[in-house]
């Protein structure tokens, strides 16, 4: 558990002398495991800091799967029973609001340490709630939309039982039957639909499952991710063990990220080299086929710096998700550098990609569309050329910093 919070005079005096509407955030978030390429971790780290250099105080409250996997015996059942209710990290959260006295609390991942206990904890004292919905949780209980590699919502019907029958969650029944009953528990007590006043949803895919299970569109706001204008400083670097040209996939090299898909596309693909970068649960599957074909080169964990350097000297950039992406950081940097994307026909991609102007959109585990629009791209530069301007300037329009940071004070504005 990690509390951290300060600001100076100074902002404060600049706040005011700006007309600027000071807040104080309370900021609370799961952090994924050490070295997980987690999106959200990014986008609460992101967004803390942008308020912060705003002048804005942001308190911040966090906890760590790591701290899970640190524990005991003792330690991991305590765990495991607060997934249900956690009363410490509620005690814990209802101190800090009477405390420091927060003009909003902002959840991004509450699950699986913090528990829902925490949103009573807030709105119990009196503190308004928002949340940032970086994936399907409120739909489907582990968060992916997914049975296996296809698509699944039935859960939004609220009988999650159906989890231990096809061992949704990590492959166990027991752990799909505790998970079950976590969100049956709170199903029933209304916890995500009356313990939080604002819903920060990231696509309109976001939107439209939420108001299907019922909750309450006046409540629903769209906000999507930013990240900083990577294309600003950054040197395009060419590296010596690295082809003259090439394509990109970067992010974790996960089932949901469709590494699998990419696999067979490349099969088709052998005359176009393609750089991988990343880690994750599929990575000695991964580094073990790529070592099988000469024009796939897998560099793993990448510094985050020379990670953008290789992407932004790619032609373009690969994305074959199969499950609902919320705004994939992935896809905005890869815009922000002035790089067009391939990607499946889903989810945030749907509405952030415009077909022949700043990319392709392909249908979900299309291979052979896969391998269509990609090679179309490699045989015209030119074309490559053109649709990268064109994703610059829809970077430009929709994930700048700034704009974003507006966004999200008209959000805590009107959820107060």
């Amino acid at each position: 558990m990690h509390i951290v919070g300060n600001i100076s005079v100074e902002d404060m005096q600049r706040n005011f002398l700006r007309g600027i509407d000071y807040m104080k955030i309370l900021a609370i978030h799961n952090f994924h495991r050490k070295g997980s390429a987690s999106g959200d971790d990014q986008v609460f780290k992101s967004e803390t800091a942008l308020l912060e250099s705003h002048g804005h105080e942001v308190v911040r409250y966090t906890v760590s799967n790591d701290d899970f996997d640190n524990a005991g015996t003792v330690g991991k059942l305590l765990a495991t029973l607060g997934m249900f209710w956690s009363f410490k990290n509620y005690k814990a959260v209802k101190e800090l609001c009477h405390r420091e006295h927060p003009d909003i609390v902002h959840v991004h991942t509450f699950f699986p340490l913090l528990s829902p206990s925490i949103l009573y904890a807030a709105k119990r004292s009196g503190t308004k709630v928002v949340t940032t919905l970086h994936d399907t949780r409120f739909v489907c209980p582990c968060s992916t939309s997914l049975r296996g590699n296809k698509l699944c919502n039935k859960c939004g019907d609220g009988h999650y039982l159906r989890m231990c029958r096809y061992k949704c969650f990590k492959g166990s029944r027991l752990q799909s039957l505790i998970v079950s009953f976590i969100f049956k528990y709170h199903r029933v007590r209304r916890s995500f639909y009356d313990q939080i006043d604002k819903y920060i949803c990231l696509n309109e895919n976001q939107i439209k499952l939420l108001k299907r299970i019922g909750f309450d569109e006046k409540k629903i706001v769209k906000k999507y991710n930013f990240v900083p204008d990577a294309e600003a400083n950054l040197e395009c670097r060419k590296y010596d063990e690295l082809p003259e040209r090439y394509a990109v996939f970067y992010g974790r090299i996960g089932e949901e990220k469709g590494v699998r898909v990419l696999m067979k596309m490349w099969e088709k693909l052998s005359n176009i080299p393609l750089i991988v970068m990343g880690g994750g649960p599929l990575e000695d599957e991964f580094r073990a086929w790529a070592e099988k074909h000469d024009n796939v080169h897998f560099l793993g964990y990448t510094e985050h710096n020379k990670c953008l350097s290789i992407v932004k000297g790619a032609e373009f950039v690969v994305f074959p998700s199969i499950w609902y992406e919320g705004c994939s950081m992935v896809e905005i940097e890869t815009e922000s550098l002035g790089r067009p994307l391939v990607a499946t026909d889903l989810g945030f991609s749907v509405e952030a990609i415009k077909n022949g102007y700043n990319g392709y959109k392909v249908k979900l585990g299309d291979v052979n569309g896969f391998a269509e629009k990609i090679t179309e791209l490699w045989n015209d530069p030119e074309l490559c050329r053109k649709m990268g301007v064109n994703a610059r300037k829809d970077y430009e329009a929709k994930y700048l910093p700034e704009d974003n940071y507006k966004q999200l004070v008209d959000i805590y504005r009107s959820a107060k």
